[in-house]
């Protein structure tokens, strides 16, 4: 049987070095963001790479739209076997209010990434538990373990959905499925939030010594699922 991968938050940064490694490892790779218009040249670049690979539109906070994504995908590739979750900001230009400011509807906006996480798990969790395999991977912000105030309602929303990923580890135990968290203290290097920084360093200092190298997380992203070992994995450049 075919395997499948899918990158949810498929962009030029994290998004392409899980999609280039799963490919490497033998997957299929859908890709899914909300920017249609990249995708050409995503897939371009996975084919010059040999990994056969697709992208689909849609919003992972629109709930029907991400889940037809995903039945699209099943068949189209067959089932999907491996999925990485790390879908961007919204607007990578607002700057979130300090947690001291933060509103009740503030968190409850920002726990949409986490609401949106357990939509997709559980619309494919259920296939992999009875195939008795499969992976699941969340990447989310580093103050999800690290108080980090003037992240605001960003920070419990990473910490629920760190919660979430590492209980699932531990619910899954036993039954062929690993669920695990890359936690990311950082700016991932080639992708938006790093394009938007490098080019105004008068507004946000510079990057040096703060930056991650994506194909790094995407290695150490498949030691975890394949050594299963640990839950979750912290990277820490701040």
């Amino acid at each position: 049987m075919r395997k499948t991968a899918v990158v949810i938050g498929a962009g030029p940064g994290l998004g392409m070095s899980m999609a280039h490694r799963f490919g490497r490892e033998g997957y299929a790779v859908a890709l899914i963001s909300r920017s249609p218009d990249r995708h050409p040249a995503y897939v371009a670049a996975l084919a010059e790479a040999g990994v056969e690979a697709a992208a689909f539109a849609a919003d992972v906070y629109d709930r029907e739209h991400i889940l037809a994504a995903l039945d699209e995908i099943t068949a189209r590739f067959g089932p999907i076997g491996l999925l990485y979750y790390g879908p961007g900001a919204t607007d990578v230009s607002r700057v979130p209010e300090p947690i001291t400011e933060a509103t009740s509807d503030d968190v409850r906006q920002a726990m949409a990434i986490a609401y949106a996480a357990i939509d997709v798990t559980g619309h494919v969790l259920p296939g992999m538990v009875e195939r008795g395999e499969g992976g699941l991977l969340y990447a989310g912000g580093l103050s999800a373990v690290l108080p980090m105030p003037p992240l605001g309602a960003l920070a419990p929303a990473a910490a629920a959905l760190r919660t979430y990923a590492l209980t699932l580890n531990a619910a899954l135990a036993g039954q062929g499925v690993y669920a695990g968290s890359l936690t990311i203290g950082g700016v991932v290097e080639r992708g938006d939030i790093h394009r938007r920084i490098a080019a105004a360093p008068e507004r946000f200092g510079g990057l040096s010594g703060h930056t991650l190298d994506p194909d790094v997380i995407a290695g150490v992203a498949w030691e975890l699922l394949t050594k299963r070992d640990r839950a979750e994995e912290i990277f820490n450049a701040l």
